[in-house]
C-alpha cells in the first residue's frame, strides 16, 4: 500500500500556538500523537511519500523519529526540512529524496512537489469515462490564506469551458490536492482516500450547492 502526507513538522512547537494552532501542550505531545496516528495506519512494508516538511528537529532527534516511523519512506524535499543540510541524519532511512517526482498510482499519474503547481504536467488528460488521469499532490500552504487562493483558482479553472472541434465543450480539469496532515488528523492516506478527503472538504465549502450539481473533479 502507498500513502501520502505533507507538513507534519515534527518537533515544531510553535505551530501549536500560531499558523496551524494545533493545540497540543508542547512538541512532545504533538510528536507522540502524530507518531501514534501514523503507525496505527502504516505497516512496515507500506510506502509513504512525504510531501515535504517532515521534521523541524535536530539531526539526532530526526534520526530517532525515522527509526520509529513505520513504512518505506520517500521524501519530497520541503523548505522546512533543516536536517537535510546536516550529514548526521540517517539518509539511508529514505528510499529517495527529491524536490520533484512523477510516478504512477493505480493507472493514474501523480505529479509530486512540496509546492503547489497550478498548471501541472498532464493536467488535461482524462480517461474514457472523463475521469482524471493526473493529480498534483502538494503541501506547503497548510490551511492558510494561500490554500484559500488555490481553492479559488481551482473553482475558476473548473468552471472554465473550452471548445474543441472534435470533442465539443469540455471543462478544464484542475486536480491539485493539498495533503496537509491536519486534513487527515495526521494519518497518511492513499491516493483514493485523499481524493475523497478533498471532495468532502469541497462539499463543506460549497454552501447551498446540491449533490446533483457538484463535481468530484
Amino acid at each position: 500500500m502507498r500513502y501520502y502526507i505533507a507538513d507534519c513538522h515534527f518537533f515544531h512547537d510553535a505551530l501549536n500556538r500560531r499558523m496551524d494552532n494545533r493545540g497540543f501542550e508542547n512538541a512532545e505531545a504533538m510528536n507522540a500523537y502524530m507518531l501514534k496516528r501514523w503507525n496505527g495506519k502504516v505497516r512496515k512494508k507500506d510506502e509513504v511519500v512525504i510531501l515535504g516538511d517532515l521534521s523541524w528537529g535536530k539531526p539526532e532527534e530526526t534520526n530517532d523519529l525515522l527509526e520509529k516511523l513505520h513504512g518505506r519512506l520517500y521524501l519530497i524535499q520541503g523548505n522546512h526540512d533543516p536536517f537535510l543540510k546536516d550529514k548526521k541524519y540517517n539518509a539511508g532511512r529514505f528510499e529517495w529524496i527529491k524536490p520533484y517526482e512523477e510516478l504512477r498510482d493505480n493507472r493514474r499519474k501523480l505529479v509530486l512537489c512540496h509546492y503547489p503547481i497550478l498548471c501541472y504536467n498532464g493536467q488535461y488528460r482524462l480517461d474514457e469515462q472523463g475521469n482524471p488521469r493526473t493529480y498534483m499532490l502538494h503541501g506547503h500552504v497548510h490551511d492558510t490564506h494561500d490554500q484559500r487562493l488555490i481553492q479559488q483558482f481551482q473553482e475558476i479553472t473548473r468552471s472554465t469551458v473550452l471548445h474543441y472541434p472534435d470533442e465539443g465543450e469540455r471543462r478544464i480539469p484542475c486536480n491539485l490536492i493539498n495533503c496537509f496532515c491536519m486534513y487527515s488528523d495526521y494519518v497518511p492516506l492513499t491516493l483514493d482516500e485523499w481524493i475523497d478527503n478533498d471532495y468532502r472538504r469541497r462539499l463543506g465549502r460549497a454552501q447551498g450547492d446540491t449533490d446533483s450539481n457538484r463535481s468530484r473533479f
